[in-house]
């Protein structure tokens, strides 16, 4: 046992430390490259990875793509496919197995177009062609929209058909352009350029599935730069789903289907009708709300107003304040004028004995006891004046000054009914200037209202 073959480092590995250094060699002696071969042993798991063997006429091997690659290869693997795929040599070390991570698929004999998509798209991109900022919003309410694509497609009638479901007030102008063969990009180009420069709010460019040598016109520079030179949105709804072009990335947006891409481009009818009917409803009940505030206001405004005989009543009360307030001012003045005085009095008798001198100051305080006294008499004069004009307004002296006449019954009641009289009753009738009596001869009452 001593003269055994001793591992590395004097050490004993155990089995996964032996596969973690196996795969460590591995992925770092062999970079990502391109592996082609035919698919057999295809396992798409419930996890989403996809576990297949790739063979050519004298070897297989195991390969795993992962959920995250597989979700985005576009297009489903069979049995019995020819394939390139761009692999990572690794080892799976719970098992001890040799396998390739598969990172990207192509189907064979499309290397050379795959790897021309890849560099063009990589340069527009590096150029700015594919930036989000430039992208150009879709119109809210178009009218008039541009469709490029063959007459003879199917897809063109697909986004007819959803256009006159959708929007069949939208105006429609087709540009008609071959899709797929020789020259065909170029002709792509020129209708994206003339649908630009109409008179249309956007562009569908559209055509139906294929493969990537159908759908190549589309893959081609001059279309991608007639896109970003469109002044007017663009969507792009080539092929299916799954399929991706420069076109898809050059365009405003980018739909999955040709009836996807009339979706987008198209208000729903149904959709702005119950819009407007909502708006409609809104408006209705925003009318009424205020309507009924400002009737509201209205009321309470009609409340504030006073009746003019209450405003008389009010401003004779007023007048009656007014006078008792005048009457008080003049007590108190008369009384405080008392009081000086009988001051004074006291001070002169208390004072050295002076006549002259006080006789002088009492008719000097006399004089200004009588201005002040005056004064004060013509101030409140004039006051009263005031109010007994506007009292005067309300007398009925003053409307018997005008010719009316106060007539009075025999009880010495005001007459406001003739329907109370009897022939032969006595009245007192009064005027601005003396009075007269007068025997009723005829009582002819009002008629009454229906």
């Amino acid at each position: 046992m001593q003269n055994a073959i001793q591992p590395v480092g004097n050490s004993v590995l155990s089995v996964s430390s032996l596969n973690k250094r196996v795969r460590d060699c591995l992925e770092s002696a062999f970079p990502p490259t391109w592996v082609s071969g035919e698919i057999s042993n295809l396992t798409y798991a419930a996890s989403g990875h996809v576990y297949f063997s790739l063979k050519d006429s004298n070897a297989q091997v195991r390969c795993v793509m992962w959920r995250s690659k597989a979700q985005i290869l576009g297009w489903r693997l069979e049995n019995g496919q020819k394939i390139e795929a761009r692999v990572l040599i690794s080892f799976y070390e719970p098992r001890g197995e040799f396998q390739l991570n598969v990172e990207a698929i192509r189907r064979a004999g499309q290397g050379d177009l795959f790897e021309r998509f890849l560099q063009l798209k990589a340069r527009l991109e590096n150029e700015g062609i594919f930036a989000v900022d430039r992208k150009k919003p879709l119109p809210g309410f178009p009218r008039r929209l541009a469709i490029v694509t063959s007459p003879q497609a199917a897809a063109l009638r697909d986004v007819l058909s959803t256009l006159h479901r959708r929007a069949p007030h939208i105006c429609i102008t087709l540009f008609p352009t071959p899709v797929q063969g020789e020259g065909a990009s170029a002709k792509i180009a020129e209708a994206i350029s003339q649908a630009a420069n109409g008179d249309c709010d956007a562009i569908i460019l559209c055509r139906g599935g294929g493969s990537i040598e159908d759908l190549w016109a589309f893959n081609e520079e001059s279309v991608a730069r007639a896109i970003h030179a469109s002044p007017i949105p663009v969507v792009s709804g080539v092929g299916h789903e799954t399929d991706f072009t420069i076109a898809d990335f050059a365009a405003d947006l980018r739909a999955p289907t040709p009836t996807a891409a009339a979706e987008l481009a198209s208000p729903d009818r149904d959709a702005l009708l119950d819009r407007l009917t909502q708006l409609e409803n809104h408006l209705g009940r925003r009318m009424d709300r205020t309507l009924s505030d400002h009737l509201q206001r209205l009321d309470g405004l009609a409340a504030r107003l006073t009746h003019p005989a209450e405003r008389i009543q009010q401003r004779r009360r007023e007048a009656d304040t007014l006078g008792s307030r005048l009457q008080h001012a003049l007590r108190r003045q008369t009384e405080h004028c008392a009081v000086r005085l009988q001051g004074l009095g006291l001070r002169h008798g208390s004072a050295r004995p002076q006549p002259k001198k006080l006789a002088e100051n009492i008719g000097h305080l006399e004089y200004r006891l009588t201005r002040q006294t005056q004064w004060a008499i013509s101030q409140h004069l004039g006051k009263l004046n005031t109010l007994t004009n506007s009292l005067s307004q309300l007398d009925p002296n003053a409307v018997l000054s005008r010719g009316y006449t106060l007539a009075t019954g025999p009880d010495g009641r005001v007459i406001r009914d003739a329907a109370r009289l009897n022939p032969g009753d006595l009245l007192k009738l009064r005027f601005a200037s003396g009075s007269a009596e007068a025997a009723v001869n005829k009582v002819v009452a009002s008629p009454e209202a229906d």
